[in-house]
């Protein structure tokens, strides 16, 4: 009878353990599929609650896991590529803009049936696309 406590005992303090680490990674698995910064802060805090045993770090753990942070790096670095471009210091030259870019805003000019086909003359001066 002794040797099934025994035994009994040393399952279920195994069975224990392991529902215990699993309980602790479960934010970093929420977290697994979002970004990195927030994978590595659910994974610090994750660690910190594990070691010291307080449950407010694996709640806060838990709330960071669960909740989407913004994006902050992919603006800030477009404001700094801007910037680089600015400044002439980016390695690579801007894309070059069209040299009628109004062509691909305006509708298509106006076709009567007196020119066959072909665009009437444009009587503005200003706004010839002829």
């Amino acid at each position: 009878m002794f040797n099934v406590v025994v035994a009994f005992m040393i399952l279920a303090i195994f069975a224990i353990g392991t529902f215990d680490l699993r309980l602790h990674s479960l934010p970093e698995t929420l977290a697994h599929k979002s970004q990195k910064v927030q994978y590595e802060l659910v994974a610090v805090l994750g660690l910190i609650s594990l070691l010291t045993r307080n449950h407010i770090f694996w709640i806060a753990t838990l709330i960071l896991a669960l909740i989407d942070l913004p994006d902050f790096s992919s603006p800030l670095g477009s404001i700094a590529r801007s910037l680089e471009r600015i400044a002439g210091k980016a390695d690579t030259p801007p894309a070059p803009l069209s040299r009628q870019p109004w062509r691909a805003v305006l509708p298509p000019h106006p076709v009567s049936r007196r020119w066959k086909g072909r665009p009437e003359p444009c009587s503005n001066s200003c706004f010839a696309r002829c």
